[in-house]
């Protein structure tokens, strides 16, 4: 089952579909991976039906499902089910699945107005909505700053998660964005705040991670370096950790979506529907 957030105020489920489903899984794919790929297409195709329309300009996200969904609207564009939409690129892999779907793009800048933007999501608190991106390795091109900036600036927002992304038990790390000149004094002012419940890794580009960030720490086509703060205890509140790493001066940017009126509905699709 995939769950999205979208912008919405009454909760609504939406009963499994699985009519033009992506082409059947290569051989050897195992049952469980083509369920779940059935699953994001159907969520992502949901997404693009009830939010897109045309004229829009729309923040392409990176992930599964968000490929699904580009893949999606670049058929409905050639079908002319939609025109005249414009694509922002949240990564180097979306911009490149985007232009072969043919939709046109334009790069992400501030002020730049976005009314509709997907994207998928590590998790999304169930509850408060709130949203974690970023965990994942960069494998396309991604970029947090670019992501979580498209989030921020778009009129509505749709997050899609697999169903045990959905959760009300938040554990794990969250990324942080942090200037490169002073890192290691906000790592250590991340470290205080977070005492004996966190440690704070910076993130390697290869190889062995550790604190330092091993021989090839990471550093982002924006010229930042990630922090992994790994949480030893359950989380209890995003929110409260997005609001305090916001006071910390060195921190640019964290990978929690917290607090945008926006998202107030979950959708589900799937056939494990509760």
């Amino acid at each position: 089952m995939a769950h999205a957030t979208v912008p919405l105020s009454v909760p609504k489920h939406v009963p499994s579909v699985r009519r033009n489903i992506p082409s059947a899984p290569a051989r050897g794919r195992s049952t469980v991976a083509s369920v779940a790929d059935a699953d994001f297409f159907e969520a992502a195709k949901q997404t693009v039906d009830r939010f897109v329309k045309s004229g829009m300009v729309v923040g392409l996200g990176s992930g599964r499902a968000s490929s699904f969904a580009v893949r999606y609207l670049g058929r409905c564009l050639q079908q002319g089910a939609l025109r005249d939409v414009v694509g922002i690129p949240s990564s180097v892999f979306s911009a490149s699945e985007a232009a072969k779907a043919g939709i046109p793009l334009n790069h992400y800048q501030e002020n730049l107005q976005i009314d509709f933007a997907f994207n998928d999501a590590d998790l999304i608190e169930e509850g408060t909505l709130t949203a974690l991106i970023g965990r994942r390795k960069p494998e396309g091109g991604e970029s947090l700053f670019i992501e979580k900036s498209i989030a921020k600036a778009a009129s509505k927002l749709a997050l899609i998660v697999a169903e045990k992304q959905y959760t009300r038990d938040v554990d794990g790390s969250i990324p942080v964005l942090v200037n490169c000149g002073n890192w290691m004094e906000t790592a250590e002012e991340i470290d205080d705040l977070f005492l004996g419940d966190a440690e704070v890794w910076r993130r390697p580009t290869s190889g062995q991670a550790d604190p330092m960030g091993g021989d090839f720490p990471l550093v982002t086509r924006e010229g930042h370096h990630v922090l992994d703060v790994i949480f030893t205890s359950p989380i209890l509140d995003l929110g409260q950790v997005a609001e305090s790493l916001d006071q910390i001066a060195g921190v640019v940017d964290h990978g929690i979506i917290f607090s945008m009126r926006r998202h107030r509905r979950i959708e589900e699709w799937g056939s494990n529907r509760r």
